[in-house]
């Protein structure tokens, strides 16, 4: 009888890092666990906020990135909002990728100490984009221009999107890895029915939700003058759960196509996109998973 996989000494792993906005603050739980059970982390590959925690992770910095995220408050995720007055997403980033650079430090990919790779997309060209050289931030601001919130990203000429419009769970930039174990985290996994709107909303009692307050906000910048439920955070909200089924039904297809050893599945109606004040619950919630699926 083989013996757990969490009992097997120094497993090298290829960890892949599925999109799912403020969900992909599980990705932090999972690499605690692992690196608290023996495990080696070789490799990552990440798309949107997969690749966000893994570079962070792959640049030595994830628990400064994890103190920060824990004490980041609505209002504070606020304030990191340069809006765009442009038609191509309503928020530039710079100030979050400018803000994230203070923080952790900005490297070029092919120095870090394990492999990297992050996952955008050419929606242009139909085709994913590996971004595993240049400077670290320019490839994870690549990978987190989320549609219709972001303004996509511009490297090398070409315009590029969120990788989750094409692989939410990039595993094949891991196939020629040489690392015994290929452990997938899959952000989108099928909507879980015991977790209803009600149980979000004691959460957000505290705090008025992000995707509300940004939605008062602009139109406070764009001079709506109508200060009632103008239907944008109803906008907003189709967008975020059309663009995460998506993902679901594309990450399904993927991990069908190309399984790894292990996947870790969180569903994705267990926190909004912009839910990042959720970050201690998330962090808990991944290490839970892992101790549970890998033990």
């Amino acid at each position: 009888m083989s013996r757990p996989l969490s009992m097997q000494s120094e497993k090298t792993i290829s960890l892949i890092l599925g999109s799912g906005g403020a969900r992909g603050l599980a990705h932090i739980g999972v690499i605690q666990w692992l690196e608290e059970n023996g495990y080696l982390i070789r490799s990552i590959s990440g798309c949107s906020m997969g690749a966000l925690i893994g570079g962070v992770y792959a640049a030595g910095k994830l628990d400064v990135f994890t103190g920060w995220v824990r004490a980041i408050t609505t209002t504070d995720m606020l304030k990191l909002l340069d809006i765009s007055f442009g038609s191509s997403g309503m928020v530039k980033g710079e100030k979050i990728i400018s803000t994230l650079k203070d923080l952790v430090g900005d490297q070029l990919i092919e120095d870090l100490p394990i492999t990297y790779t992050a996952v955008a997309a050419d929606i242009i060209n139909e085709k994913e984009i590996w971004l595993n050289k240049g400077p670290l931030f320019d490839a994870i601001r690549a990978s987190i221009s989320l549609p219709f919130f972001f303004t996509p990203a511009r490297l090398n000429g070409v315009e590029l999107l969120d990788g989750g419009i094409l692989n939410p769970v990039p595993i094949a930039p891991t196939f020629s890895d040489q690392t015994d174990i290929k452990i997938a985290v899959n952000l989108g996994g099928p909507v879980d029915k015991h977790i209803t709107a009600s149980s979000h909303n004691q959460h957000a009692q505290a705090e008025p939700d992000l995707m509300d307050k940004i939605s008062r906000f602009i139109d406070a910048i764009h001079g709506s003058g109508d200060e009632s439920n103008n239907g944008t955070l109803g906008m907003l909200d189709i967008a975020d759960q059309s663009f995460d089924a998506m993902q679901g039904a594309i990450a399904r297809q993927k991990l069908a196509a190309y399984p790894p050893d292990v996947i870790l599945e969180l569903p994705r109606n267990l926190c909004g996109t912009l839910e990042f004040d959720r970050a201690e619950e998330m962090i808990e919630i991944g290490y839970r998973l892992a101790a549970e699926k890998l033990t």
